[in-house]
């Protein structure tokens, strides 16, 4: 079982708050969305959940089983999808996908990689440079990204930017089969994205 619990999280950027004591509480199979106006916290909170930021004050515990994992235990159990999350755009897909795994200390096949890369939706575009994808396409590659390792903990800043429809399924079909094995938190102003949560919350108020 894991579980992520924030304890008086509080974020400033010199004088300015961005949000404060926030108490957040999952479990396996919990989703929550994070919605609220541009500027209100919601990327630099998911940041701050999967380590890529330091809170100002309070804490971020992520645990498994009766454990309280260290941000380099839980690496590997976190997956991210962000806007500006950056791909390399010279290398392909497939070379953006190994040497990722490769940085995290997994050792896959090309075929599994390229199994990754079908279920995104990006078959046979494996050998073409990130720099001639349209911006849904890397969209989807970052999915493929964050799913390399299948995160018990997936959190996602405007799942469905730049996404066509068919992308958009897919975005359903990822969230469903998240919310089966692991914790979601998703953050978004798209108020049709506010149905893939069953908590709810608004930063800014």
């Amino acid at each position: 079982m894991i579980s992520l619990q924030t304890k008086e999280l509080g974020k400033w950027f010199g004088t300015r708050k961005i949000f404060d004591r926030l108490d957040l509480y999952l479990e396996e199979k919990g989703s929550l969305v994070v919605t609220g106006k541009n500027g209100s916290g919601k990327t630099t909170l998911l940041k701050i959940l999967c380590g890529l930021l330091r809170p100002t004050k309070g804490e971020v515990l992520i645990n498994f089983g009766e454990r309280n994992l260290t941000r380099q235990e839980s690496r590997n159990l976190l997956g991210l999808v962000m806007p500006d999350l950056e791909l390399y755009g010279e290398l392909t897909a497939l070379e953006n996908l190994l040497f990722l795994s490769r940085i995290r200390g997994l050792n896959l096949s090309r075929g599994e990689l390229e199994m990754k890369i079908d279920q995104v939706g990006l078959a046979g575009r494996e050998d073409d440079p990130v720099f001639s994808f349209s911006s849904g396409m890397k969209q989807r590659l970052k999915y493929a990204l964050a799913l390399l390792f299948d995160p018990r903990v997936l959190l996602l800043d405007e799942p469905t930017a730049n996404l066509d429809e068919d992308g958009i399924l897919l975005v359903d079909r990822i969230v469903s089969q998240q919310k089966e094995r692991g914790i979601l938190i998703l953050a978004t102003n798209e108020k049709a994205d506010l149905k893939y949560g069953d908590r709810v919350i608004q930063l800014g108020n």
